[in-house]
C-alpha cells in the first residue's frame, strides 16, 4: 500500500490483559515502531507489564485511572482498558489493535499493514446514503455503478474504521460455546461504507477513527443496575459501536468496515465469558430495537 501516513498524528492504543508483551510488539514492530504507543495495564493485573526495547510508549495504570477519573460508574477493567487509551491520546487518529492479535497476510501470502489501511479507510471518502455495489468506489481498479446519483459521489469524511481478523471468529459467547472448534479462514479483500442508519456490532479489537470527530462517543458502557461489578463485558462494544455509529449518521459522515485483517490467536473459556456477560447479552435485545428507530 503506497498511502502515506503522518507518524505525528496516529497514536496506537494497546489494552494489556497480560503482563508479557515481547511476542505481541516484536510481530508488530515493523508497523508499530514508527509510532507512539498508549499502552493500558489492565487494573487488576498485578505483575509488571514486559515491553521490549526500541518502542516510543507510555504505559498507563490502575492508579492512572484512578487520578483521571476518580469515583465514576464507567469501568474501565478487562477489555474496557482501552478506552482509557482513547480519552489519554490527543492525536488526530487512533488505531485500537488487541495484545492477541497479531499481523495477518492476504490471500497473496504478503503482510498486512494494518494501521496504513485503517488511515486510509479513513481518508478517503465514505458512501452511507446510497449504496455502491462494488463496495468501495474510491478504491483502486474501482469506481461508481451505474446508476448510482452523481450527485452523491463525493461522498463524505469517514470517521471510524472497523477491520477484522482471521483465525478466532468474532461470536459471542453462545455461538462459541456450541462451535468451539469453528475458524474464520475467509479473506474478503473488500471495504465497504455501513449504510446510513443501520446499526452494526463493533469490536474495539482492530479499529480505527478519527479522535477529534468522533473521540468522545467511544467510551465504555456503565455498568449494569442492581448487578454489582458485572459489566456488559464483550457487549459493551456493541453499546459503544452503537454510540459511534449513531453519532456518525447524524453528523453526516461514514463508518467504514472490511479491511484491515489481523490475526487473532484466542478468546478465552467461552462458558466463562457466557456467565459473565450473560446480563448484556439479555439487555442488547432491548438496546438495538430502540437504537434503531
Amino acid at each position: 500500500m503506497s498511502f502515506k501516513i503522518n507518524d505525528n498524528e496516529v497514536d496506537i492504543v494497546i489494552a494489556a490483559l497480560r503482563p508479557d508483551l515481547t511476542i505481541f510488539l516484536e510481530e508488530w514492530r515493523p508497523i508499530f515502531s514508527r509510532f507512539h504507543l498508549i499502552i493500558v495495564k489492565e487494573p487488576d493485573l498485578e505483575a509488571d507489564l514486559q515491553i521490549p526495547h526500541g518502542f516510543d510508549h507510555h504505559v498507563y495504570t490502575k492508579s492512572d485511572i484512578e487520578r483521571v477519573v476518580g469515583a465514576s460508574l464507567i469501568d474501565f477493567s478487562g477489555h474496557s482498558c482501552r478506552y482509557f487509551g482513547y480519552l489519554m491520546s490527543s492525536k488526530k487518529y487512533v488505531i485500537s489493535i488487541d495484545e492477541d492479535c497479531l499481523p495477518a497476510r492476504n490471500a497473496a501470502g504478503h503482510p498486512i499493514d494494518a494501521v496504513a489501511q485503517h488511515i486510509n479507510n479513513l481518508e478517503t471518502p465514505a458512501t452511507p446514503f446510497y449504496f455502491n455495489t462494488l463496495y468501495d468506489p474510491f478504491r483502486e481498479g474501482a469506481d461508481f455503478v451505474r446508476g448510482y446519483p452523481f450527485s452523491l459521489r463525493d461522498g463524505v469524511g469517514c470517521v471510524l474504521s472497523s477491520g477484522l481478523w482471521l483465525n478466532v471468529a468474532d461470536y459471542d459467547a453462545p455461538t462459541r460455546a456450541v462451535r468451539p472448534n469453528e475458524r474464520n479462514a475467509r479473506y474478503v479483500d473488500a471495504v465497504m461504507t455501513v449504510p446510513l442508519q443501520s446499526m452494526m456490532p463493533l469490536s474495539g479489537i482492530n479499529i480505527g477513527f478519527d479522535r477529534e470527530i468522533l473521540g468522545p462517543a467511544l467510551v465504555p458502557a456503565l455498568r449494569l443496575k442492581g448487578e454489582g461489578k458485572q459489566r456488559l463485558e464483550t457487549m459493551g462494544d456493541i453499546w459503544c459501536g452503537m454510540c459511534a455509529k449513531t453519532v456518525s449518521d447524524h453528523l453526516r459522515l461514514g463508518v467504514k468496515t472490511g479491511l484491515p485483517y489481523v490475526w487473532r490467536n484466542g478468546s478465552g473459556n467461552a462458558w466463562e465469558s457466557l456467565r459473565r456477560e450473560w446480563g448484556g447479552v439479555k439487555l442488547m435485545e432491548e438496546i438495538v430495537p430502540f437504537s434503531s428507530r
